[in-house]
């Protein structure tokens, strides 16, 4: 797994949006717990970022240089889902 989260070089910042008891969020709340020690055990010098606002729909950005950023919502999806829809953005540029 820690082979998933070594981010590409260009990735500058990962934020994550959730709400902290919304049933909507539960799987990325889970998913956060599981993977953010080993992401940023992988990348301490990346930004990870986990923003909690009640009602927020779950949501990932990954910023990478020059300003260009990409988002994927991660709304209805499962633990595996999101695993999978993040190591693809922390992998792209």
């Amino acid at each position: 797994m820690s082979g998933k989260y070594a981010f590409t070089k260009t990735l500058k910042e990962v934020r994550f949006l959730f709400c902290q008891t919304g049933e909507h969020s539960a799987a990325t709340r889970s998913f956060l717990t599981r993977a953010y020690p080993i992401m940023k055990k992988n990348n301490p010098t990346t930004p990870i970022m986990l923003r909690e606002a009640a009602g927020t729909l779950p949501k990932v950005y990954a910023r990478y240089e020059f300003g260009q950023e990409k988002s994927q919502t991660l709304e209805g999806l499962s633990d595996k889902q999101i695993e999978e829809a993040v190591t693809s953005l922390v992998k792209d540029s």
